[in-house]
């Protein structure tokens, strides 16, 4: 996957935030990376948060107090908190994370030290493993969150929009194993992802740009159609992942 054109989305915010540590963090920082929409088409530079990734040799409380007197500054500017990893974390955690670092090897551009996510090697059989658990327990979800809303259909409505930045990683490693082409762009994932399964993604691309406009459905009928068609494309999904075992 080529991001390299949607490194100009990288916003100044985060930039001044990476020098700031740079330049004045108390520990040493091996490397820095940028990961996440950021580096796609679906940032949106007033509502997307800017994500990164610190590789240190042990995240030590000096180090966390000076990022947090920093996110008191660059958190108002969309600057999300930086994920800090050891390598021998990232290392021993492959086989546990497997769909994560998988997204971050293919999504990151390195600001600073050496690239040590460009060559991680993931087994494909962890990624079909977590694939699997992730969209089984995005069902049983469903039905929870459906009770939990209480018929209230805002709540409701809100809660199936968010969980489509929940679908479109499980989409990129099912392209990425079955050897398809795994585009950047979410709409164009989840048009691929139904080709492949010969299914209807309709609802995955209304859940996407309702989320993008923060749209809200009232309706009760348009609600319940929305409920069930996402329910029954998880299920689709899930049989076709679990036979990818066979």
């Amino acid at each position: 996957m080529d991001i390299t054109q949607y490194t100009k989305n990288i916003p100044a915010a985060l930039l001044e935030f990476v020098r700031e540590v740079r330049e004045h963090s108390p520990v040493a920082v091996q490397s820095i990376h940028v990961v996440g929409s950021v580096l796609t088409p679906d940032y949106q530079e007033d509502l997307s948060d800017a994500n990164s990734l610190f590789v240190v040799q042990e995240p030590q409380t000096v180090f966390l107090d000076f990022l947090v007197g920093l996110g008191k500054r660059f958190g108002r500017q969309n600057v999300a908190p930086p994920l800090l990893m050891t390598e021998k974390y990232i290392q021993q955690s492959l086989d546990v994370f497997p769909i994560e670092f998988y997204n971050f090897r293919e999504i990151h551009y390195t600001l600073y030290g050496n690239d040590v996510l460009a060559g991680l090697e993931i087994d494909p059989g962890f990624l079909r493993l977590q694939c699997e658990r992730e969209i089984k327990a995005k069902l049983l979800w469903l039905g929870r969150v459906y009770l939990e809303s209480l018929a209230d259909n805002e709540r409701l409505s809100h809660a199936l929009c968010g969980s489509i930045t929940a679908y479109i990683p499980l989409f990129r490693v099912i392209l990425f194993l079955v050897d398809r082409n795994v585009p950047p762009a979410a709409v164009e994932v989840i048009a691929a992802v139904g080709s492949i399964l010969d299914i209807d993604t309709a609802v995955f691309r209304q859940l996407y740009a309702m989320k993008r406009e923060q749209a809200i459905l009232q309706s009760d009928d348009e609600l319940k159609f929305l409920y069930t068609t996402l329910y029954t494309a998880t299920q689709r999904i899930c049989d076709y992942v679990d036979a990818m075992d066979d």
